[in-house]
């Protein structure tokens, strides 16, 4: 056997390895992390050997840590495939160098996709030295001789040293001698919740025992730490609806139930398995668009990070679960994940997984999706203007109110508005406000009620920015009923003769009105773009139309309010010329309450769609006028 000898790392990889220990790592607590994994690996490598090697099987497997506080060292032992004098030497005295990444190398293709090796870049080992200044490993090949195995040691600075040691068993023991900073690792709880962070689902079990001064434990009795399993590994024919409710619930620290999940693996250029869930309830920093979400990512079973927000929209900011993939371009800290066409590829699969499964939901149980829709409907009306690859299956998410139902509760969808258009009609009509009693009271509905064509109604702040976005639905163009041209006069409606009657009375009485509409334009000047007849109103005196191109109210108020910039656009005044006011305020000789009439029919028109009057104490000074006028008595 050779004897001890000392061996320097070189120039190069001093610095590299000076590096690693002080910048590579962000949280100091990963080394346990990296050196369990290690020890998965081991396993693993041995389970493979062991198929064309029996005698190499190890009757048990798995990873066992004990912690000293009197000697104030970190022991983590496992029964793996171990290394050879000479491997110890390739992987330990080589910065960067992976012995996994070639052991994969040499693997088939069927092996690969059976092996659970987690090691890429050769630098996980190294990481101990962020807690310890000095590392002993006694390790022995899986095969070799008995009790041949070999002791490497280093303080992390400029040599190592090589010796031969005895060791009954194959594996790899690991000794932690550590820094004074670092001696909460000794404490038996740091451990475990770090364990169970990392290491909670690697596929052998990690026990733990830590040994002090007067501890009443017996030597060698350990206690396994994780569940050694990951549920989203196993088949989903052999998960209980009651383990994935109880796994939910431990991922996510919730106490609520999971209203769906989905569970899916996907084989290919890609291999990963995913479990999404939705939940029932939102959480209360829903809104907060830079508040924590995404999902738990897993490398081959080994925790990587809580909110990988890379996977999915930030319209399904509520979906939580697990992600595990075989390969993935992390960096070599194995803590920040790298933008990657593989990543980019997940979240178009996990995105349309997410919607499909809504979809189901909305199908199968309307109760269910309508509670979905309660909680989370809002945060899925953002899908259009982020996610124009699904903009079509998102539409037929959404769910409005509308005349039809005559209530407030959003449960129609827009397949069902399709299904009820008129003969003739090739739009989809709606109406924005700030509220649904708002919306429900608009004049502008007046002439869809009289031809029974339906309307949603819209009242949430998004809205008005969805329905631009989204721009059409199955062939129908989104119509704002507040814009410019209507395109009623292809609609067969429903109208009564009476109402018949009535249209034909109107426009006699609009020919009477021609000298009207100057006056009126004059009367407010540049308070609106012009002043013309309406005909869309039915019951009310006046209402207020946009451009087609112009922005909504409802948009601008919520631009405004975020602090944006918005055009300066002005409306144009319709008005009723079968209404008993317009043919007063036409019969008004007296210029100056002509001009106060004007205005006071103006802000109505304002108030009837929910916006503030620019001058509300002027409104009602002018409205005082006219009634004490109007009544017949003087100041």
């Amino acid at each position: 056997m050779a004897e001890k000898e000392t061996r320097g790392f070189a120039t190069e990889a001093r610095q590299l390895l000076h590096l690693m220990i002080h910048s590579l790592y962000s949280n100091r607590e990963i080394f346990i992390r990296e050196l369990i994994s290690n020890a998965a690996d081991a396993a693993d490598k041995l389970r493979f050997e062991a198929l064309t090697h029996p005698e190499l099987a190890s009757a048990e497997s798995g990873v066992w840590i004990e912690a000293d506080k009197t000697a104030k060292t970190l022991t983590i032992r496992d029964t793996g495939i171990g290394m050879s004098r000479d491997e110890v030497i390739e992987n330990l005295g080589t910065i960067a160098h992976s012995g996994t990444a070639q052991f994969v190398e040499r693997m088939t293709g069927e092996q690969r996709k059976d092996a659970q090796l987690i090691g890429q870049f050769g630098v996980g080992f190294y990481s101990a030295f962020i807690v310890a200044d000095h590392v002993t490993v006694l390790t022995r090949r899986a095969g070799a001789a008995d009790a041949d195995g070999t002791c490497w040691e280093s303080s992390g600075e400029a040599d190592y040293t090589l010796e031969p040691a005895v060791r009954a068993e194959h594996g790899t023991e690991i000794v932690l001698h550590l820094k004074a900073d670092a001696e909460e690792f000794l404490d038996d709880y740091r451990l475990r919740s770090v364990i169970r962070r990392y290491s909670d689902h690697i596929s052998i079990p990690v026990h733990l025992r830590k040994s002090v001064a007067g501890d009443a434990q017996e030597p060698g009795e350990f206690e396994a730490v994780n569940q050694a399993k990951a549920l989203w590994s196993r088949s989903r024919s052999d998960v209980t609806d009651d383990e994935y409710k109880s796994f939910y619930k431990h991922v996510t620290h919730a106490f609520d139930e999971p209203l769906i999940w989905s569970h899916n693996k996907v084989e290919g250029n890609l291999d990963y398995t995913s479990l999404l869930y939705v939940p029932t309830q939102a959480p209360f920093d829903l809104w907060s668009r830079e508040a924590p979400r995404g999902l738990k990512l897993y490398v081959r079973r080994v925790f990587i990070m809580d909110q990988a927000e890379q996977f999915l929209p930030m319209y399904l900011r509520f979906v939580k679960g697990v992600l595990d993939c075989a390969d993935l371009p992390l960096n070599v800290s194995r803590e920040i994940l790298q933008q990657d066409k593989r990543v980019d590829t997940i979240k178009q699969g996990l995105t349309k997984r997410v919607l499909d499964m809504l979809k189901k939901l909305s199908k199968d149980d309307a109760q269910a999706y309508a509670a979905f829709w309660t909680e989370f409907g809002r945060v899925l009306k953002e899908a259009p203007a982020e996610d124009f690859a699904n903009r079509d299956e998102v539409a037929k998410l959404l769910r409005f109110a509308t005349t039809h139902t005559a209530t407030e509760n959003q449960d129609q969808s827009l397949e069902d508005y399709v299904a009820r258009l008129r003969p003739g009609q090739d739009r989809i009509y709606y109406v924005c406000a700030d509220n649904h009693l708002t919306a429900a009271a608009s004049p502008h509905l007046e002439v869809f009620k009289k031809r029974n064509i339906e309307v949603l109604l819209l009242s949430d702040r998004i809205d008005d920015w969805v329905m631009t976005t989204l721009a059409m639905f199955d062939g129908k163009r989104l119509t704002d009923i507040s814009r410019g041209d209507l395109g009623l006069d292809k609609i067969i409606g429903e109208e009564t003769d009476e109402a018949a009657t009535t249209d034909s009375k109107a426009k006699a009485n609009d020919n009477d009105l021609a000298d009207l509409l100057p006056r009126v334009k004059a009367a407010l000047g540049d308070a609106v773009a012009d002043v013309r007849l309406s005909q869309r109103l039915v019951s009310s005196p006046v209402c207020l139309v946009i451009g087609e191109h112009d922005m909504g109210a409802q948009m601008r108020r919520l631009l405004e309010a975020a602090g944006q910039d918005v055009p300066d656009t002005k409306p144009t005044l319709e008005l009723n010329g079968n209404h008993a006011l317009i043919r007063r305020l036409d019969a008004e000789i007296d210029e100056q309450r002509f001009g106060e009439f004007a205005h006071v029919l103006l802000d109505q028109a304002r108030l009837a769609e929910g916006a503030q009057l620019p001058d509300p104490g002027a409104f009602v000074g002018r409205l005082n006028r006219l009634l004490v006028s109007l009544s017949g008595h003087s100041d």
